[in-house]
């Protein structure tokens, strides 16, 4: 089918809504009419022409046969397909028959629906048709939609033929049958306002994906070829990749295709698996339900996946089937992955739950199937939006997923696509491209590719959607590809680069600085110790509401605090209230804050800024005065009076003897000689061997991303010690990360216009101005 005659015939069906349901449907609500009826009648125009030989068959099984329960084989050989209809009714007949009784035409039209195959009755029953015929019956229009599909001008067949003038109406294949249901849909997602993530793959974006999976393999496919999308949609990823091997590429393959999908959409599911039905595939390789949820394809591999997941949409639903807590509970989600120490440590491989595209990646290399099963491994062309290259921090699901799939040498490729490529969103999109058998060549390398500017323009927009690639432009990204190219030449619009694994990894480091505490008692610094830290805002409160009646009369105001908590909206759960006017609540810190006080009275207001000193004669004077004061309790009256001075002495955590094997085997850890300890936060005392260490001033902290490819310890020195000499690397700290940032690599750094040129222009302005105005003031 031309392009000017799928358009003929998407205009005629789009034609139908606007004839026969203006009045009785809103417009984003044609498709639940528009889109079964397209199916329903391809089906029927393909069962027509055995309809008499199907009959047949049912009247030898059941007279001659004596058979219940028909046997589909029997069925299904009659018609040629893998579905047939039973009943004597076909589309053009129901209309041919049908009188001004409604009632009638639903009794006929259901007795039609229920004579199909069990497969054919899914798919009716997940566009819910049995309940739009009531309703179309009902508005007396379900005739006048049956004539416009039954017309002779409108050929839905993969056959050609003549309409009543004699003009040849063009067949419509399986692909053309795509092409239709994409314009059709695309037009009611418009209706519907549908989210950016909703949409539907181009037919071109799904040719470069074809392309690049197939092209590198075309003289070592395998015998029998998977084929899996576990966000199928209607099914025009796979479509397109059967094409691409059998029918229209150089390929020509002649082995056996098997096709496999999954959609969560009962919609498009149900469009999906009519589409395989009619190419003889066996539906039951389409499922329907959430590919997160369950891993319906548990015990397969595929040689071949392409998918564009949905992106930027929510998982939350599907969590509970994924994680127990912060336990990941599905194995397609979690893997092994060393530390910074090389220790083998089970990681989160999930996503926020605001986006879940990358778990359909993960679900497609938990499928991939090894290169000793077919001799080539398996491929992955996976679409995503920019989030999935760089969204996450290191040690974060988004970034586990990152480095397992680079760390594996998965990662074969990365295309950038032109903005404004789908229908729906207008947002930068991307091609991951995966292999788990990558050519000697390819290796411990991922090659990036720039399409971002290699387009051409639509003449019309479709809906978002302004430009294409046109097949010289795909060709042109294919070679580049294949020919592993690592830089581009400077005409090409397409820009490439190639990078090692490595290059995209980074430590993140935490870089400490002492802690300086300044110490004094103060009835100021003192007094939130009345209060417990989790009840802090509500317990002040009622303090300066009650004063110190608060902690001798509280159960006579239990009532006055529930109604005030409500009335104030403090935000309290059931828990917290009865803690708020429980006793043992205002009485445990209070005991604190006295004991703050006679500590106060004690020692006075003199201020310390060495903290371990101050702490000491705390211990020195609880002890000689026989004070009933815990560690726990003196750690959060040393918290309450101390705060951070930058003058004050640093705050020893540790003084220890570093020496013999114990130092070697620090030194084997931090991977440094002794006189570089210190920049590991040991410093040497005047003691030999002697080592001190300082608490952490974590307001101070800061982080660093090193790359992968350069040491800790020498980033450190260059970037870090120059401007900040007292700061030390904590490499318990450290987590690696993944990121992939195209406008980093592809930035092209435009120079600042010099002033002279500016000053010229601005006079040139000035000048021109300055005449317009005296040409003005002459009249």
């Amino acid at each position: 089918m031309t392009h000017n005659s799928h358009n003929k015939l998407v205009s005629f069906i789009w034609s139908i809504a606007d004839d026969c349901l203006r009045d009785v449907y809103v417009r984003g609500k044609y498709r639940d009419i528009i889109l079964p009826f397209v199916v329903l009648r391809r089906i029927d125009a393909l069962l027509e022409p055995t309809k008499d030989k199907v009959l047949e068959e049912v009247r030898f099984q059941r007279e001659d046969l004596d058979q219940i329960e028909l046997d589909p084989k029997g069925l299904e050989s009659s018609t040629g397909y893998v579905f047939y209809n039973t009943s004597t009714w076909t589309m053009e007949k129901l209309r041919g028959t049908a009188t001004n009784s409604q009632q009638k035409l639903v009794a006929n039209f259901e007795e039609y629906l229920n004579g199909f195959s069990s497969n054919v009755k899914e798919i009716i029953e997940k566009f819910k048709l049995s309940s739009q015929i009531q309703h179309m019956a009902s508005k007396d229009v379900l005739l006048d939609v049956l004539e416009k599909f039954t017309s002779p001008y409108i050929n839905l067949t993969p056959f050609e033929k003549n309409d009543p003038e004699g003009r040849m109406l063009p067949a419509l294949s399986n692909l053309g049958m795509g092409y239709v249901f994409e314009e059709l849909i695309r037009k009611f997602n418009e209706e519907n306002n549908e989210e950016a993530g909703e949409h539907f793959t181009p037919r071109e974006v799904i040719q470069l994906m074809t392309t690049l999976v197939f092209e590198p393999l075309k003289n070592s496919l395998p015998s029998i070829i998977t084929i899996y999308d576990p966000a199928c949609g209607s099914g025009g990823m796979l479509t397109e990749s059967e094409n691409y091997l059998v029918e229209e590429s150089h390929i020509k393959y002649a082995g056996d295709v098997y096709l496999y999908g999954k959609e969560i959409n009962d919609e498009t599911y149900a469009i999906c698996k009519s589409d395989m039905m009619i190419k003889g595939k066996d539906p039951e390789n389409i499922r329907v339900g959430s590919t997160l949820s369950t891993n319906e394809f548990s015990n397969m591999k595929f040689d071949f996946m392409l998918s564009n997941p949905p992106y930027g949409k929510s998982w939350a639903t599907e969590v509970k089937y994924i994680k127990d807590g912060k336990e990941v509970i599905d194995s397609r989600f979690q893997f092994k992955l060393k530390d910074y120490w090389g220790n083998w440590e089970t990681v989160d491989a999930t996503p926020r739950t605001s986006d879940g595209q990358l778990l359909f990646l993960m679900e497609m290399v938990d499928k991939m199937k090894p290169a000793s099963a077919n001799k080539v491994g398996s491929k992955i062309a996976s679409v995503h939006n920019g989030s999935s290259l760089f969204t996450g921090d290191a040690g974060s699901g988004e970034s586990n997923i990152r480095r397992y799939i680079i760390e594996n040498d998965l990662l074969d490729a990365i295309v950038q696509l032109p903005n404004n490529m789908f229908y729906n969103t207008g947002i930068t999109t991307y091609i991951w491209l995966l292999n788990n058998n990558k050519p000697k060549d390819r290796q411990g390398y991922v090659q990036l590719l720039d399409a971002n500017n290699l387009y051409q323009k639509l003449r019309k927009n479709l809906g978002l959607k302004n430009c294409e690639l046109t097949s010289q432009q795909i060709q042109e990204i294919a070679k580049a590809y294949l020919n592993n190219l690592s830089k581009s030449t400077e005409e090409s619009d397409l820009k490439i680069k190639r990078f090692k694994n490595s290059d995209f990894g980074y430590y993140k480091v935490n870089i400490e600085r002492p802690k300086r505490l300044r110490s004094q008692f103060t009835a100021e610094a003192m007094a939130d110790l009345r209060f417990e830290k989790s009840l802090a805002t509500p317990m002040k409160m009622l303090y300066e509401t009650y004063g110190e009646a608060i902690y001798e009369d509280l159960v006579a105001e239990e009532t006055a605090i529930y109604k005030r908590a409500e009335k104030e909206d403090w935000d309290l759960n059931k828990k917290q209230l009865n803690r708020l006017v429980d006793k043992v609540t205002w009485e445990k810190p209070k005991a604190i804050y006295d004991a703050a006080q006679s500590l106060w009275k004690l020692i006075g207001n003199e201020v310390f800024t060495n903290f371990n000193a101050f702490s000491a004669l705390i211990d020195d004077v609880v002890k000689k005065n026989k004070l009933n004061l815990s560690a726990t309790d003196k750690k959060v009256i040393l918290n309450a009076i101390s705060t951070y001075d930058a003058q004050a002495e640093k705050v020893v955590k540790k003084v220890e003897k570093l020496s013999g094997d114990k130092l070697t085997q620090l030194l084997d850890r931090l991977g440094c000689k002794e006189n570089d300890l210190s920049f590991f936060g040991y410093y040497p005392t005047t003691k030999v061997g002697e080592f001190v260490t300082y608490e952490t001033e974590t307001d101070l902290r800061d982080s660093e991303q090193i790359s992968l490819n350069e040491e800790i310890l020498k980033y450190f020195n260059r970037e870090v010690i120059p401007y900040v000499d007292e700061a030390w690397i904590n490499l318990d700290s450290v987590k690696i990360g993944y990121e992939i940032s195209f406008n980093k690599y592809f930035y092209q750094h435009t120079p600042l216009r010099s002033i002279k040129a500016i000053k010229t222009d601005l006079l040139a302005l000035e000048e021109q101005g300055d005449g317009l105005l005296s040409e003005i003031l002459k009249f």
